[in-house]
């Protein structure tokens, strides 16, 4: 048994957070001994597995603001982390042979006091999320990155969570040659989703509706999904009045009240659905539950993926697992995962591209049932958890011989 402790930076909902639950079931179900520190849970607002006592979970830091008068959001979730680090080396109780860190490199230096191994999960490298838009960006952004460089290089073991980003780590870090990160794909525990799926409600899907395209996604810009929006809109203005009348988009995606990116796209996006005028025709729905988005997976037709060189993207894989056929686009994580015509379509992130594959599922009522047996098949044989956790499993025992 190897005591693991996973060090993040806000267990609340997203990719990255379903990731690292993941890799503690992973772990767990080996007969190791897994917690998680964090600088921020809110039982209101996290996975179920975090809060139902599968895991301890201790929270370090929570009182330290996440900006300076809405500035700095970058800065102060590196003094959080660094924060939850101090806690977790040199004043927690906690035993622990391995600290499982992601997102944040910079509290790497503390981790490396302790006498356990540290095993970095780069989710992507944080300086390519970041705007360098202006003078001053530049300027704020340049240690914060030299820092970010510096540190991952600290790690004992750093995996990613796809090709793509592996090959955009050795582009990135250029300082860091010798490191080569190993590829280990997030893949979550579809046990969960063989429970039994309640029927939608007309809040959730609309009965009235034959055709239904879903978007999951964090509301956030860089998420791309005004894309699904304007590929919508367009999809209607291409087919026939009464074809229109049958087709439906549910927009749901995580949503945190403390996040004022979240509430202003949120509201950008209603106004874009006014613009097109669609509004009657989208359904927006906030920080689901686990329940609901089996719901979403098993009973809509087509998943809309519109990140643009997404690094990775979990949502796919759980789609296709559901039979629920994908249209992502053609970069990034979605050229690992989605086989183009076979289990989804891969197109540029246009709209009128999105529109187009979009319509072929209106022409063609059974090309969603081929495509989505397609990709239950593909998951189930390329993307299973069982090979997620015994690669995850080999990493963690290597690291403490």
């Amino acid at each position: 048994m190897v005591k693991v402790v996973f060090l993040h930076p806000d267990l609340g909902i997203g990719g990255a957070e379903r990731a690292v639950v993941d890799a503690a079931l992973a772990l767990k179900s080996r007969g190791h001994k897994v917690e998680f520190v964090t600088a921020h849970h809110d039982p209101n607002h996290c996975f179920q597995e975090t809060k139902d006592g599968n895991f301890t979970v201790t929270v370090a830091g929570d009182w330290l603001p996440r900006n300076i008068f809405g500035r700095f959001y970058a800065v102060c979730a590196y003094i959080r982390m660094v924060y939850a680090a101090i806690y977790l080396v040199l004043f927690s109780d906690i035993c622990y042979d391995i600290i499982f860190c992601d997102q944040i490199s910079a509290c790497l230096p503390i981790l490396r006091c302790s006498s356990a191994k540290v095993l970095f999960y780069c989710h992507f490298p944080d300086m390519l999320l970041a705007k360098h838009d202006s003078l001053l960006k530049r300027i704020y952004r340049a240690p914060l990155d030299l820092l970010e460089e510096w540190t991952t290089g600290l790690a004992h073991v750093v995996l990613v969570n796809s090709k793509f980003t592996a090959s955009v780590f050795k582009k990135t870090f250029r300082s860091l040659s010798s490191c080569e990160p190993a590829v280990l794909y997030p893949i979550p525990d579809f046990s969960a989703f063989q429970k039994p799926v309640a029927q939608p409600t007309d809040d959730l899907i609309p009965s009235n509706k034959k055709l239904i395209f879903l978007s999951i996604n964090r509301y956030e810009r860089k998420k791309n999904l005004a894309l699904a929006i304007q590929a919508f809109g367009q999809l209607k203005d291409k087919i026939s009045k009464s074809q229109g009348d049958g087709i439906h988009l549910v927009m749901a995606g995580g949503y945190d009240e403390r996040v004022t990116e979240n509430k202003e796209h949120y509201l950008e996006l209603h106004h874009l659905c006014e613009k097109f005028g669609v509004t009657d025709d989208v359904t927006f729905l906030r920080s689901f539950s686990d329940a609901q988005k089996l719901t979403l997976l098993q009973y809509c037709h087509c998943l809309l993926y519109t990140p643009d060189n997404e690094h990775f993207g979990i949502v796919p894989i759980e789609a296709m697992y559901m039979r629920c056929p994908v249209i992502a686009c053609k970069s990034g994580g979605p050229l690992e995962t989605v086989v183009d015509g076979k289990t989804g379509f891969l197109r540029e992130g246009r709209p009128d591209q999105f529109a187009e594959a979009m319509e072929r599922f209106v022409d063609d009522p059974k090309l969603g049932k081929s495509l989505g047996e397609n990709g239950r098949k593909h998951v189930e044989q390329k993307f299973s958890f069982k090979t997620f956790t015994d690669q995850l499993d080999e990493v963690i025992t290597d690291l403490v011989k």
